[in-house]
């Protein structure tokens, strides 16, 4: 833990000292002790003790330290690579002899104040309903909300989830499925899962953990998700009234699940049903090409959340956000996610509620 708060804490005063320098290069009055030096330690110093604090503090004042910390947290990444490109632009031109100073001076303020708007402005917009129309063989007509990567507590509010869970209560699904991250960490996690559980659908919820119900404690994850309703599906699945299989495994990646541990629960499963796999993240897709599952959900991924980021998860991740027919009768659909994790920001990325029409 203490090594990776080093490397957090590198990363966070490289990418202050990025932007720094970038001010001094056009406002050089500020003075490179102001921009390259003291900027960058105080801000890394503060945002380390405030993100560290606000883990166990809880609060009115402390909530807003947390969401203006996170905040910073995702505009200096955003900032940081920004420089980078104005900075190779810079280059290239003046090796041309075009004098552009001037244009990027202004032009690069105008651009961070462009991106904070938006990227605030898409944190705390409300999820967008996304409909899908999905043909399955043999599955009955159904309507399927996708609730995935809430990542509740101190920074999502009650009333910000009342509002989404409205949302999907008026579409009037007939089943609801939770792809993991539910719960984060913060205060009223049982007013959290009673809000969860007053979603009324005639063949109710069903779930999976993701890798943060690992990461804040399985048990108390464990006890959220049967306060809140969902029907917790650990390696195993469920035959529905209608025939419709659902089967939910753990996390792969924390769990160290295998491809070998998949394939055997699939083997128990019956192929002449129609079945949906549930899976946090969208890994071992071969496996369930391999065993026909109409359909795999997944999210994890965020869409990236934040441009450029989603640049990076795409060296990880091959499916990393949408549609994708993984095999002839396979399809797999990875959400971007209902809100955000960490910093309060989306950009290039919204957040979503999938609303699945099948047949």
């Amino acid at each position: 833990m203490g090594l990776f708060f080093l490397i957090v804490s590198l990363i966070f005063l490289t990418m202050h000292i990025i932007v720094g320098a970038w001010f001094y290069f056009i406002f050089p009055s500020i003075g490179w002790k102001i921009s390259i030096v003291i900027f960058p330690l105080l801000c890394t110093a503060l945002m380390c003790f405030a993100m560290t604090y606000t883990r166990t503090h809880w609060g009115t004042i402390d909530s807003l330290v947390y969401y203006i910390t996170y905040i910073w947290s995702g505009l200096i990444f955003i900032f940081s690579f920004l420089v980078i490109i104005l900075a190779l632009m810079q280059a290239l031109c003046a090796l041309a002899h075009w004098h552009i100073f001037p244009l990027l001076k202004w032009g690069s303020l105008i651009l961070f104040a462009a991106v904070t708007f938006l990227s605030i402005w898409g944190g705390f917009s409300q999820p967008k309903i996304k409909h899908i129309n999905l043909s399955i063989p043999e599955a009955p007509h159904l309507t399927v909300a996708i609730i995935s990567d809430t990542h509740l507590g101190i920074g999502v509010s009650q009333i910000r989830l009342q509002k989404a869970l409205d949302r999907i209560q008026a579409v009037q699904p007939d089943l609801v499925l939770f792809l993991g991250d539910i719960f984060e960490y913060g205060p009223n996690r049982e007013q959290y899962a009673q809000r969860i559980a007053q979603l009324s659908t005639p063949l109710g919820s069903y779930g999976v953990l993701g890798n943060h119900e690992y990461y804040v404690g399985l048990q108390n994850s464990i006890d959220f998700f049967k306060q809140a309703g969902i029907e917790l599906l650990q390696n195993q699945f469920v035959t529905l009234p209608n025939g419709l299989q659902i089967i939910g495994i753990n996390d792969i990646k924390t769990t160290a699940l295998t491809a070998e541990q998949l394939n055997e629960l699939l083997t128990k499963t019956d192929e002449h049903s129609p079945r949906i796999l549930l899976s946090h993240q969208p890994l071992l897709t071969d496996i369930a090409a391999k065993h026909q599952i109409a359909l795999m959900l997944s999210g994890h991924t965020h869409n990236g959340q934040i441009f450029p980021f989603n640049l990076l998860v795409k060296l990880v991740y091959p499916y990393v956000y949408g549609l994708y027919q993984i095999g002839p009768q396979s399809h797999l659909y990875v959400t971007s996610g209902m809100f955000y994790w960490g910093m309060p920001l989306r950009l290039f990325a919204p957040a979503e509620i999938p609303i699945l029409h099948i047949n």
